[in-house]
């Protein structure tokens, strides 16, 4: 059969590599192979590898990061598969950093709301960029048919069994804006989330949303959007560049622009605290001297060991002419990643037939309403080797032998009502305009008027957007109409969820709501189906895939 995916992330190439053992697979990526979010990832990959620790404490620590909104049962998947998954990645030529060079142990460090060191790292601070590199040479070494520069644009469903839609490829735009059809009998969206929906992100240019907008246009369920985690720590210059929570892991710390270690108020885990902690306790300091960037204090810590142990960091601290050995530097929030997605169940599977999620395109229910740090390179690995085999099984079974999971009922999208708010409709839209708007009234903290005036200005925006034509469609129109999408999807989220939980804090809903201690799922209204016979674009010359494989 064939499996397409979608992202070169982790999770992607994870996904790619391991089905292409029984299955033609067509990996679609939108910039270069080795271009995602993970390779961006400095911190780290949580697995219980140590004697001293344990599953059931990482999954405590999971739990009570995510502020009651976690899925138990998708953590206990997490944190008993990881260590196995974490080996199966050293196998594929991953090397993580050991105590004292090849054959001894392996290094491990402790981050914020860890009960145990329990971090593998890789070059230091460049485990996301070593795992990116391995697993690009693994996916290099099988029949994986590759298509870089290739953008998602939306996903073809036909109508299913019992009346469940059907996901049988998608669609694409090429490197030179032609349009192309790639059909399918299972598709796994791993395109990241949409870090570019901010002004202030530690993303990079490519997490627009895609996949995630892709599948609310197919009607697929999503889950959590208003849960979007801002890292405490980026460097306060242009690019907001990210300063790795291991960082304070080792012992920096933040202090106020008079010194003041300001945390010690906030929380008895001070610098330690979970991220949503620590970025609500930057933002209220930062409040309090006019909006002036604080500072992380590493000066403690030595030239020596910060040379060492965080290489790519210091690195871009002196290419802005900073030294963090000899001062603290300036550092300011910045959104990072996003909890919600696309729902699933713990084999990835979405509510359409034929479609998985998994990366930060899925919502699993492992993060809840905060995410543990370091496990989201976890996540990615953990439940893309449990897609494949569900794609194994899947295929296996055959047609008329596939079951698929029940999704409870969700709320659909525009049903909610909002108030009328101040904010000028005629502003034109610009990726820039966006990026203001939601980081000033999508951000840290919101409330009803700051959500409601967002919402009536995204939603003017997507009234008055184009219509991507059939051929030539631009690489940053297929963007923008992604990210208004995601856009709209999460403030109207973050405007239902009426209470401060997690990394979503409303000033106007200052406490947590015991009753809202839940994920609230959501789907867009009487998507329109794209079916193969009426789409006339060019096909990818491909083998046919197996008819109704997974009907």
């Amino acid at each position: 059969m064939r499996v397409v995916v979608v992202g070169s992330g982790i999770a992607g190439l994870v996904a790619a590599s391991r089905a292409a053992r029984h299955h033609d697979v067509v990996l679609v990526t939108k910039a270069s192979l080795a271009e995602a979010n993970t390779r961006y990832a400095q911190g780290g990959i949580a697995a219980v590898m140590f004697p001293d620790d344990s599953v059931e404490a990482h999954v405590a620590d999971t739990l009570v990061a995510g502020a009651g909104m976690c899925d138990p049962v998708a953590v206990e998947v997490l944190c008993s598969q990881g260590p196995d998954r974490v080996r199966d990645l050293m196998e594929l030529g991953v090397e993580l950093d050991r105590v004292a060079g090849p054959g001894s142990p392996l290094a491990r460090g402790r981050e914020a709301a860890h009960s145990a060191s329990r971090v593998l790292h890789a070059g230091g601070d460049a485990t996301g960029l070593a795992i990116e590199v391995g697993l690009v040479r693994a996916v290099r070494r099988t029949a994986v048919e590759i298509h870089e520069n290739t953008v998602l644009r939306d996903l073809v469903v036909e109508p299913g069994v019992a009346g469940v839609p059907h996901v049988v490829g998608i669609t694409a735009v090429g490197p030179e804006g032609e349009p192309l059809l790639v059909p399918a009998d299972a598709v796994v969206l791993a395109s990241g989330g949409a870090g570019q929906l901010f002004k202030h992100t530690t993303n990079p240019a490519v997490t627009t949303g895609d996949g995630v907008a892709a599948a609310l246009r197919a009607g697929a369920v999503v889950q959590d959007l208003e849960m979007y985690q801002f890292h405490p720590t980026a460097l306060a210059v242009e690019g907001t560049p990210l300063v790795s929570e291991a960082v304070r892991g080792e012992g920096a710390v933040l202090v106020d622009e008079t010194g003041r270690r300001f945390m010690l108020d906030v929380h008895p885990d001070a610098e330690l605290a979970p991220r949503d902690v620590v970025a609500r306790g930057i933002a209220a300091a930062m409040a309090r001297q006019d909006g002036r960037p604080v500072f992380l204090d590493a000066t403690a810590l030595g030239a020596a060991t910060l040379a060492r142990r965080f290489p790519s960091i210091s690195a871009t601290v002196a290419s802005y002419g900073l030294d963090w050995a000899a001062a603290p530097v300036p550092v300011t929030t910045a959104a990072h990643y996003w909890m919600g997605g696309v729902a699933t169940d713990t084999w990835g599977r979405t509510s359409l037939h034929g479609l998985w999620a998994v990366g930060e395109t899925a919502c699993t229910g492992v993060h809840g309403a905060n995410r543990l740090a370091s496990n989201s390179l976890l996540e990615g690995l953990v439940f893309a080797w449990r897609a494949v085999d569900a794609i194994d099984a899947a295929a296996e079974a055959g047609c008329g032998g596939v079951t698929w999971p029940e999704w409870p009922a969700a709320r659909e999208l525009g049903s909610g009502s909002r108030s009328e708010g101040s904010i000028s409709r005629d502003r034109a839209f610009s990726r820039e305009a966006l990026h203001s708007l939601m980081w000033e009234q999508v951000g840290l903290v919101r409330d009803a008027d700051g959500l409601a005036d967002a919402a009536e200005q995204v939603a003017a925006w997507r009234a008055g957007r184009p219509t991507l034509p059939t051929s030539g469609a631009t690489l940053a129109a297929v963007e923008d109409r992604n990210l208004l999408d995601v856009a709209q999807a999460m403030i109207e989220a973050a405007l239902a969820r009426t209470e401060s939980r997690g990394a979503h804090a409303r000033s106007d809903f200052p406490e947590a709501d015991p009753a809202q201690a839940r994920s609230v799922a959501w789907h867009a209204p009487a998507p329109a189906a794209l079916t193969l016979p009426a789409l006339e674009l060019p096909t990818l010359t491909l083998p046919a895939p197996t008819a109704g494989a997974l009907a």
